[in-house]
């Protein structure tokens, strides 16, 4: 990299920011594909994002730009244009520059499914039980539904985005989409979707003593390095995946994403 007016700039925005791994990994990533370029953190609140987003765009070398919690839903806004994917899902998580304006697109569901499966997961016939249905959840749900799973439960608070995401699962017509609970008996597949972890009081986003050995863990949290429910799981003797596992799976697509003419 060289700091000078040649530079190249990549924002990875959310609220809080100091968790993500995306400047490091991105930042490498891009100079070793030979591009002069950066991946910079920023803290935007969610009722600065519109504003944040005026301005921003009108910087002739900024390139792409990452999304993380809370905006990957209200970040569409900011999309000229989407990727079928992102506009199933109503969510993005990265945005680059085109010559015909910004495109948007979502990749924390392959991403996760990609990692789950290079841990040996098999999703094929499965039944999955699924806690958030956020932008990253969402992402995660059809993913899952894309890869084969026979019965996606959907464990989240807030009823209106439940249904609406169970909704638009189902129209797909490829696997059985329900309403699930905290209770993850009798499934296969067990991920974590939700920020549940990141502080050091919150409780588990399931009912850990109903967890057996024979389920896989998803997380997709990556500070701290291990979640309580990552390390619950293993406890017992689950197979399970951290929210790091899932990041370079993610970080891999994005950077294709962003590098792609």
């Amino acid at each position: 990299m060289e700091l000078n007016g040649a530079l190249r700039l990549h924002f990875v925005i959310g609220d809080p920011i100091a968790q993500v791994k995306s400047p490091g990994g991105v930042t490498e990533m891009l100079q070793a594909r030979g591009l002069n370029a950066i991946c910079i953190p920023g803290r935007v609140a969610p009722s600065d994002l519109e504003t944040f987003w005026s301005g921003a765009r009108t910087l002739e070398n900024l390139d792409g730009v990452i999304i993380t919690v809370p905006h990957k839903m209200a970040a569409i806004a900011m999309a000229d244009r989407l990727s079928e994917r992102a506009s199933f899902l109503g969510a993005v998580n990265t945005l680059r520059r085109t010559e015909t304006g910004w495109e948007g697109d979502m990749f924390d569901g392959i991403g996760h499914v990609a990692a789950l499966r290079k841990a040996g997961c098999v999703l094929e016939g499965k039944r999955a039980l699924l806690a958030g249905a956020g932008g990253a959840g969402s992402a995660i749900a059809h993913a899952l539904v894309l890869a084969g799973i026979s019965e996606l439960a959907i464990h989240e608070m807030d009823a209106a985005r439940r249904g609406s995401l169970i909704e638009r699962l189902s129209s797909l017509g490829l696997a059985k989409i329900t309403a699930g609970s905290a209770d993850p008996s009798g499934f296969d597949v067990v991920v974590n979707a939700t920020p549940a972890g990141m502080k050091e009081d919150d409780p588990l986003p399931f009912d850990a003593d109903k967890l057996t050995s024979d389920m896989f863990i998803g997380e997709v949290i990556t500070k701290p390095a291990i979640s309580p429910l990552v390390a619950r799981a293993r406890a017992i003797g689950c197979n399970a995946i951290t929210g790091t596992d899932m990041f370079v799976e993610v970080r891999d697509l994005m950077v294709d994403y962003l590098c792609r003419t």
